[in-house]
């Protein structure tokens, strides 16, 4: 039998806390062998991607460290856990490199792309800068990055996610190491873009060998390119095997709850599953909306006058030279108790449009009609009047609260400056409500944001949102930065809210999966023009258009197990 390349042998990490040390992996076990791709799949708090920065000793010195991370290379075996920072130098980015999450916090924005590769040739190989230039070139090439010549002497914030994502990527086979760790490469990506670097990871692994760990929250990203996988739960190992074998038959209830967690493409559920369903019951009995019961849905929906009008909008960005037209004379209606659902890449126009709508872009031209009456004109203190029935939901929900007020506070500004009920223990009480309304405690009033986890700061956002009672709720990327299992409790979440308050909302996403299970309409967006809208079940099971033919194409769709 062939040694494996790497052995995790009983490793256990513990952190300082209050009370001593927080174990946050307990004792596990795993191999990678050689021209093996091995998928890492869990949530945050799993404990897979602080493994894997033991393996790179990119853990804070404080950190408690047991049992054995053994690199077996050119016939020597070493215990990576006991190299000191002198030595792991010629491992890390040589032998063992690491593609991370965010390519923008991870490029130096002050450096060009291309320096940014030539170091690493350079720290590594002895040869000559042009050598190393035409190699990073080569590389760009080798990635698929446009204009590769050009690339080299551009900065980071002059590429798109994509791109910069690329240039993670030649950095890190910029030296052919045995072993890549991609930790969470595509989270942060349109689906198109997602299918191509999986497919061109794949591609760099066939052609060079080397051995692939990719991390993910996604199992139908796993199942799109890894051979073997390892299911974590609150740092242990709840399943592995081969891919086909876990996802096909599963055996852990917390896989099974992470296949289901996400939304079908297939049937659309009353209520999506949570982790919690799977691990407090046997099985989750799914109930599903059935097509009769939709369309009556939809004859009451439509019966109406709409809520908003959108005619012939363009909001353009720039002088002529430069003119960007980010929304290029969209038209559509927006009716009470509807969800229209907004898809489309990175630039299409999707959040521009909801911008516009809600004043805080200038339009250039067109009308946007609330009841009946034109907003795009509206002076500031109609504008003013007019934000307590239009709301937006962030996808950041940290990023749009204030860090120095308590949840509370936050949530009961809004009223204020509504100037809503007699006076603040009213208010107070009201936030009471709200609270508990979207999961959440009474004590939470009296937390700050950073004592709370992403999928809790989400709530708080929509609790801040609702406090007003809008008629239009935007939601903007607001659960694409969430786990599965959060994300489908917020999900759950906004249809309970929708059908207890009548409201309407319009669903920003580049996640096809999560508009369609959420609209009633879809608009699809590409290049600040519409490419087609209907409804969302018939539109994803007959597209017309080409790119929406090649948005549901890059869905992936590799996990097939059944309830």
């Amino acid at each position: 039998m062939n040694t494996p390349l790497l052995q995790i042998k009983n490793l256990a990490l513990a952190f300082p806390s209050e009370n001593g040390f927080n174990e946050v992996v307990h004792t596990i076990s795993f191999d990678l062998n050689k021209n093996e791709i091995l998928g890492i799949v869990g949530e945050s708090g799993s404990g897979k991607s602080v493994t894997n920065l033991a393996v790179l000793g990119l853990l804070p010195s404080k950190a408690q460290i047991q049992g054995e991370v053994l690199f077996h290379a050119d016939s020597n075996t070493i215990d990576l856990l006991k190299l000191n920072a002198k030595a792991f130098q010629n491992i890390r980015g040589n032998r063992i490199s690491m593609i991370f999450q965010e390519p923008m916090s991870s490029l130096n924005p002050s450096l060009t792309c291309g320096y940014q590769v030539l170091e690493i040739i350079l720290q590594h190989n002895s040869i000559s800068k042009k050598e190393a230039k035409a190699q990073v070139i080569a590389l760009f090439n080798k990635v698929k990055l446009p204009r590769a010549e050009q690339r080299y002497k551009h900065y980071p914030h002059q590429l798109s996610g994509g791109q910069k994502q690329r240039v993670m990527i030649a950095m890190a086979i910029a030296c052919k190491p045995d072993i890549l760790i991609a930790d969470e490469p595509t989270t942060a990506l349109d689906v198109t873009v997602q299918k191509e670097i999986i497919l061109l990871l794949k591609t760099l692994q066939e052609e060079t060998q080397m051995s692939i760990i990719f991390i993910t929250h996604d199992l139908a990203l796993i199942a799109e390119i890894a051979d073997n996988v390892l299911v974590m739960y609150q740092g242990d190992i709840v399943e592995e095997g081969a891919v086909t074998a876990v996802f096909n038959n599963p055996q852990h209830n917390y896989t099974k709850a992470l296949i289901h967690t996400k939304p079908s493409l297939k049937e659309r559920l009353r209520t999506l599953p949570t982790i919690s369903d799977f691990l407090t019951t046997a099985h989750f009995e799914k109930s599903i909306i059935t097509a009769s019961e939709r369309k009556q849905m939809h004859q009451a929906i439509y019966a109406q006058e709409p809520l908003l009008e959108v005619d012939n909008l363009a909001t353009y960005f720039g002088k002529k030279e430069q003119l960007v037209k980010a929304v290029d004379e969209v038209s559509l209606k927006i009716y009470k108790g509807e969800t229209l659902g907004l898809v489309g890449e990175s630039g299409c126009g999707k959040t521009t449009l909801g911008r516009s709508i809600m004043g805080l872009e200038k339009v250039t031209k067109g009308t946007i009609r609330y009841q009946g009456k034109d907003i795009t004109k509206l002076s500031a203190k109609q504008r003013k009047a007019l934000a307590q029935d239009i709301q937006i939901i962030f996808q950041d929900p940290y990023g749009s609260l204030n860090p120095k007020l308590m949840v509370g506070q936050a949530i009961m500004e809004p009223m204020q400056v509504h100037q809503l009920y007699k006076d603040t223990e009213t208010r107070k009480e009201k936030v009471f409500e709200i609270l508990e309304k979207v999961g959440l405690e009474r004590a939470h009033f009296y937390r700050y944001p950073h004592e709370f986890s992403g999928g809790q700061r989400q709530r708080i956002g929509i609790a801040r949102t609702i406090a007003l009672r809008p008629k239009i709720i935007i939601c903007d990327e607001s659960v694409s930065a969430l786990d599965v299992s959060v994300q489908a409790q917020v999900l759950n979440l906004l249809n309970v809210l929708k059908n207890e308050f009548g409201f309407t909302y319009i669903f920003i996403s580049h996640d096809l999966a999560v508009v369609k299970y959420m609209a009633d309409q879809l608009v699809v967006m590409n290049k600040g023009k519409i490419a087609e809208m209907g409804d969302a079940d018939v539109l994803y099971s007959k597209p017309q258009s080409a790119y929406t033919k090649q948005l549901i194409e890059a869905i992936p769709k590799g996990v097939v197990s059944e309830l």
